[in-house]
């Protein structure tokens, strides 16, 4: 299936990937005359905030203490940010697809006060049983973003709680960190044996997952100064 209507980016206003290129077409312009850059994509739930099964509800937001400070760290460090996270919920009927720009809404909200910014959201609402190439590890949502925003996935980093968020990075050549924080230490500790292809890292949280990031960035960085 071809993108949806409910396979759009989501920006912090709460606008569509529609209504934010139409409100600011310069910015799109300058994105694009750009370099292609290196960016982290984030899965939302139980990475950036407590997975809850389906997030049905705003008041069942709750943003890791760590997480703004984690994208700031990354932002420091000249990495645009981007969520990408599977939201079947909608087409489940559990929540109305205005929640998700609510949530996101909220969790850029978080991040401005502590300084942090995530450049877009993404997210699909479709179920497994659906015919898309946007729910993960399906590459469409990563696609997408490269398209928009001038970003070169090779160079990228994924990073999640599930072992689908490790395929995605690797379906697009990048890097896959599996956080230990939601599903990620059961799925870790049960199913790792079951695994084609190892995470890149692992790690205990999204706060060591930006560590791990930058520091990867800075040795490949003198690497190349040195040749």
């Amino acid at each position: 299936m071809t993108e949806r209507v409910t396979d759009r980016l989501t920006e912090a206003t709460g606008q569509t990937a529609q209504q934010a290129s139409q409100s600011a077409p310069q910015a799109t312009k300058t994105t694009h005359e750009s370099p292609a850059r290196p960016a982290v994509f984030l899965d939302r739930d139980g990475t950036i905030c407590e997975e809850m099964g389906y997030l049905n509800h705003i008041s069942r937001l709750h943003i890791f203490p760590f997480a703004t400070a984690a994208v700031r760290r990354l932002n420091d460090a000249g990495l645009p940010v981007v969520v990408v996270t599977n939201q079947s919920g909608v087409s489940r009927g559990i929540f109305p697809e205005s929640l998700i720009a609510e949530v996101h809404s909220r969790i850029q909200q978080a991040m401005a006060a502590a300084g942090a910014r995530i450049e877009a959201f993404y997210y699909c609402t479709h179920t497994r049983a659906d015919d898309c190439q946007c729910r993960k590890p399906l590459p469409g949502l990563l696609q997408q973003a490269a398209r928009e925003h001038n970003l070169l996935l090779p160079d990228s980093f994924v990073v999640g709680d599930r072992y689908a968020d490790v395929e995605l990075a690797h379906a697009v050549g990048g890097r896959g960190l599996l956080v230990l924080t939601g599903y990620g230490r059961g799925e870790y500790e049960s199913r790792q044996h079951e695994w084609k292809r190892q995470p890149d890292d692992i790690v205990e949280d999204l706060s060591a997952a930006a560590d791990v990031i930058i520091r990867y960035l800075y040795k490949n960085s003198g690497e190349q100064a040195r040749r």
